[in-house]
């Protein structure tokens, strides 16, 4: 077979298969991460509550993600998995509290107030806070490049909440601010999820952890709801389960094959499909606005978040 001629672009037919069939998962998860805000905005409209709405989508997540628990753990090729000490337990714990349980909560409860597209925006935020965390907690080195680009970021987030708090009041600050809390929660979870991640591997930790807060969120129903709250409309009830299923378990899938296939620079990158896709499912399905400050703040976030992640990603995820 002969080689293309130096300087010629390769065709399609060249590229590493899993190549392409990583930049497809990457996106696809992305995507459906990204419908999860979609689904939450519209079950809000049958007048369900982001405690009983939050508890449908772990009730329905659990056994799948027991199942990936169980799964990561099996022996493979002889070799029995590492055996989870006490130390294991609490930080499994303390990663599904923070990274899944109050994160999840918190956005749950912060778009009651805000759009879709606002929130995904926040929530892209999340390299830039690694980052800052970083350099907080183990002040680990923060270049200039990266600083505009945060600020960038974040002059993108303040435009679109300009626009957003000049129509929404009071509730678009209360909004903003829980969803900004549950990406922060998020960000701490990937600053200290390195080190089991690499004792239990991602799925395994990914299984474990998420099954902690599924069953966190259930607690939290049955301890501040009457059972009678469980009494929603049928379409909560499946839209809790296309949320479980097609925006919660199905694209932490996509994106950690996809990080097998293309290493995880490549893949958040792809990732930042997510924003634009939030904001066209939301003007298309929740009639949201669509405007030259959406437009503007969107372009200033992706563009701030690519070039943190582009030049020097954090450390210690």
């Amino acid at each position: 077979m002969s080689s293309p001629a130096p300087g010629a672009p390769a065709s399609s037919s060249h590229r590493p298969p899993h190549l392409i069939s990583g930049l497809i998962l990457a996106a696809a998860g992305s995507m459906a991460f990204s419908g999860k805000a979609i689904i939450v905005k519209l079950a809000y409209r049958h007048g369900v509550d982001a405690v009983t709405l939050i508890m449908y989508r772990m009730l329905f997540a659990l056994p799948l993600f027991l199942a990936l628990a169980w799964w990561a753990s099996r022996p493979r090729g002889g070799v029995k998995p590492v055996p989870l000490t006490r130390r294991d337990w609490l930080g499994i714990l303390g990663l599904g509290v923070t990274g899944y349980y109050l994160a999840s909560f918190l956005d749950f409860w912060g778009l009651q107030y805000i759009s879709a597209s606002l929130e995904r925006l926040i929530l892209y935020l999340n390299p830039t806070l690694v980052l800052l965390l970083g350099w907080l907690i183990y002040r680990r080195r923060v270049s200039r490049l990266q600083a505009v680009a945060m600020a960038v970021s974040y002059a993108g987030v303040l435009l679109v909440f300009g626009h957003e708090a000049g129509f929404q009041g009071p509730d678009a600050v209360l909004g903003t601010a829980l969803v900004f809390a549950s990406a922060v929660s998020y960000a701490i979870y990937l600053l200290y999820s390195g080190e089991l991640v690499q004792r239990l591997g991602s799925m395994r930790l990914v299984g474990l952890a998420t099954s902690v807060a599924c069953l966190l969120c259930i607690a939290q129903f049955a301890l501040l709801r009457p059972l009678s709250a469980a009494e929603v409309a049928p379409e909560v009830i499946w839209l809790s389960v296309l949320n479980a299923t097609l925006c919660t378990f199905a694209p932490v899938i996509m994106v950690m094959m996809a990080i097998e296939r293309i290493g995880s620079g490549l893949a958040a990158q792809t990732g930042m499909i997510g924003p634009m896709s939030t904001i066209a499912m939301g003007v298309l399905i929740l009639d949201e606005p669509f405007n030259a400050w959406i437009i503007a703040g969107t372009v200033l976030v992706v563009a701030g978040v690519f070039l943190v992640t582009r030049f020097g990603s954090p450390q210690g995820r």
